[in-house]
């Protein structure tokens, strides 16, 4: 299988005027339909369709914030769904619906393992309820996730593989025709050093209940590089965050047999992959677009 080379991007004069969290936040967006998956306050996504007759391509989002739902002094929506409505509203005004999911995450009940897993594949599945409503080709369903999103967009194309022994085990989950990583970690162990430094806490270890030696079993059915091959293209951006882990990542998926591409843009912010202004967020656009193109 061939593969295409790392892609590097110089985006260093784009460096100094990259929008904070907090401007993302202001920019203004259309409404959208919030529909509940689950009957807990934080399950629930907000779905966007684009005009025109369907069936519609679907864009699963998930928003990133280092698994918690509060992280230092960050105002609470910048680690919540809010932060990527832009994009989500983006991706629509192109022709893709857009399922924006919500999900508990450390500091809220039932947050962690197994809740915050399960919310997110109990979020994808419910498109299977909605989609004959609203139009949404589930043939076509990418999954793109920004930070900590992106381990759980992966982690929505490997979980066919878990075994049904697992709690995070579900028969049929739904199929995820390709995903879109936006600098986040592929590889839960790799990314322990970085917990700290980055999140303030050791986020990872609690959000699985313990270290890799105590909480083997879960980091093997959490971790999507444990779980590789994955069966779906991969599409991974990474920024200075996460660059030194893409090629790791990107080279065990290759050597399992996945298609992975990798552009990294290793002097570039975290957010300007959830940009739908920046110079990057068109080479996004443009990944998702060919993952979602119909099968011969």
């Amino acid at each position: 299988m061939r593969h295409a080379p790392f892609c590097l991007l110089a985006l260093a004069p784009l460096f100094a005027q990259e929008r904070t969290p907090d401007d993302l936040l202001k920019l203004p967006v259309p409404d959208a339909t919030r529909i509940a998956y689950g009957t807990a306050a934080l399950q629930f996504g907000e779905l966007r369709v684009p005009s025109g007759r369907g069936p519609h391509p679907v864009v699963i989002l998930v928003h990133g914030g280092c698994w918690v739902a509060k992280l230092g002094k960050l105002d609470e929506r910048a680690v919540a769904l809010d932060l990527v409505r832009p994009i989500a509203a983006d991706l629509t005004a192109s022709g893709f619906a857009t399922w924006n999911l919500e999900y508990r995450r450390l500091g809220n009940e039932g947050g962690g393992w197994p809740g915050t897993f399960q919310d997110i594949a109990a979020g994808a599945d419910y498109l299977r309820q909605i989609a004959r409503k609203y139009q949404l080709d589930l043939t076509r369903v990418v999954a793109i996730g920004h930070s900590a999103g992106g381990h759980f967009a992966l982690w929505l194309a490997a979980r066919p593989k878990l075994p049904q022994s697992s709690e995070l085990y579900v028969k049929d989950p739904l199929r995820i025709k390709g995903v879109v990583d936006l600098d986040g970690p592929g590889d839960l162990k790799a990314t322990l050093p970085l917990q700290q430094p980055v999140c303030g806490a050791p986020v990872i270890t609690q959000l699985m209940g313990g270290s890799p030696e105590e909480r083997a079993e879960r980091y093997r059915e959490g971790s999507p590089i444990e779980l590789l091959p994955l069966g779906v293209p991969q599409e991974i951006f990474a920024g200075r965050m996460f660059a030194g882990q893409t090629r790791a990542y990107v080279d065990a998926a290759r050597r399992a047999g996945d298609a992975a591409n990798a552009t990294v843009a290793a002097q570039s912010g975290h957010f300007v992959f959830i940009d739908p202004g920046s110079s990057t967020w068109p080479q996004v656009v443009k990944a998702i677009r060919a993952l979602a193109e119909p099968r011969p």
